[in-house]
């Protein structure tokens, strides 16, 4: 994703715009009620949300609990301790958003999210490549699904699934995750393999995918094609140039150097089923430094199947797509398992919505408190998670209602709004947690 991609944009809500969407937070809210025994828990919910909704300058949780007048040990056992039902929530936002915001053309976005973290307590922190910082750092790595309807001009995306990305040495060391309160059935899984789970998951909560996309740490393995196959789902993603394939099959199976697999870059450079072509100029899309222009061969090709443990020829034919940028000189590598009836453009369309969940995440952590987290146990660190998700839902879900049924200068409708120091209480926002029963600001248990 680049600055030049469409940006419809939002922003922390000031009072007026709180007050104007607070009943339709409230009848959203309540669809999720019966997954709280209490009503005093239900009520955190909300106060939660409200904190994570509104403007404050830091939305963790002593700030949000001190905002709404709750005290903080209260808010944080509400994350960590109280008895509410986080993966029933979760069910419900991927069924909604099938019944609210379905479409034949939806594109489901795989990737992972750093959050850098100082200290040793956070659940699967240590070093590692951290996204967020562009380095090796210490930080956590959370594993995420995003919907989105790839629309041209009034995009909805919404995170469809977050999880820990446990690390070996966390997995090897069992008292430490259970001080940190994870459970002893999560172990390690290469990240892959929980972006399948994922997918898994939100077909068997109704969500229908046109396509998955994904970048190379995920089209790199041959097995993560293999297990998408098993799904029936259809993929493009990037894939390393040494990805390895073959052009056409070998005429026998044998170590020697003419019959092996062949790194990507090379058979495009050198295979004719590539030099047989030339270049054609596709465009992806408009953006606002005008349109989205890349030249592209493509051809199919046999990959590695190692589902049998040994490294052979698959039966089937993939896409092999080599795209560059004119402007740039930029090369890309793409795979995908689409049938040959499926146009590249079709394809390559579906490969650059990725940036939808980078604006997400970017979105996400300066606005909603994403990586705003000070949690030290798993419980907590994946309720916060949720609770972003539904928050950035609404807000996502508003933006498309507003923007398609009013002009660019309704309440919340426009652009991105200039950026604010923040509030420091929730009072200063009046009218947001009118209709709660209790209010929230007298609240001061589970």
């Amino acid at each position: 994703m680049t600055s030049s991609d469409v940006d419809p944009g939002v922003s922390p809500m000031n009072a007026d715009q709180i007050r104007s969407l607070q009943p339709r937070l409230a009848a959203l809210l309540e669809l999720f009620r019966p997954y709280f025994p209490r009503q005093s828990t239900f009520v955190h919910l909300h106060s939660y949300l409200a904190g994570l909704l509104a403007d404050l300058k830091r939305k963790s949780i002593e700030p949000i609990a001190l905002a709404a007048g709750v005290p903080v040990r209260t808010l944080q056992e509400f994350l960590s301790m109280f008895v509410w039902h986080e993966q029933r929530v979760a069910d419900h936002l991927q069924r909604l958003v099938v019944d609210e915001h379905g479409c034949d053309d939806a594109i489901g976005v795989i990737d992972g999210s750093g959050h850098a973290k100082q200290g040793n307590k956070t659940p699967g922190v240590q070093r590692q490549w951290c996204g967020e910082l562009g380095k090796v750092d210490n930080c956590i790595v959370g594993q995420h699904l995003l919907y989105t309807d790839n629309h041209s001009t009034n995009p909805f995306s919404c995170m469809l699934a977050s999880d820990l990305y446990l690390p070996k040495s966390w997995a090897e060391d069992r008292t430490r995750c259970r001080e940190a309160g994870i459970p002893d059935d999560l172990e390690y899984r290469p990240k892959w393999q929980i972006a399948l789970d994922q997918v898994a998951h939100a077909i068997g909560n109704g969500v229908r995918f046109r396509w998955i996309t994904f970048d190379e740490e995920y089209g790199g393995v041959p097995m993560f094609w293999v297990c998408l196959d098993a799904l029936g789902q259809r993929g493009i993603g990037e894939v390393p140039r040494n990805f390895l394939c073959w052009p056409t099959l070998p005429s026998c199976r044998s170590f020697q150097r003419a019959h092996a697999a062949k790194r990507a870059d090379n058979v495009c450079r050198h295979s004719p089923v590539f030099t047989g072509q030339s270049w054609r100029s596709v465009k992806i899309k408009d953006t606002t430094r005008g349109e989205m222009i890349w030249e592209v061969k493509a051809a199919r090709v046999h990959t590695l199947d190692t589902s049998s443990g040994a490294s052979e020829p698959s039966d089937r034919q993939y896409w092999l797509i080599v795209a560059r940028n004119p402007a740039t000189g930029e090369y890309k590598y793409f795979v995908s398992n689409a049938s040959a009836s499926v146009s590249v453009i079709a394809m390559l369309r579906a490969a650059f919505a990725r940036w939808h969940v980078e604006k997400w995440f970017e979105r996400a952590k300066q606005e909603a408190g994403f990586g705003a987290f000070e949690v030290r146990t798993y419980k907590s660190l994946i309720r916060h998670w949720l609770c972003t998700r539904m928050v950035m839902y609404f807000l996502a879900a508003e933006t498309q209602r507003l923007r398609g049924e009013k002009p660019d200068d309704h309440l919340g409708a426009g652009g991105r709004r200039r950026e604010h120091a923040g509030v420091e209480n929730l009072e200063d926002l009046p009218g947001f947690m009118e209709g709660i029963d209790p209010p929230m600001r007298v609240l001061s248990g589970a």
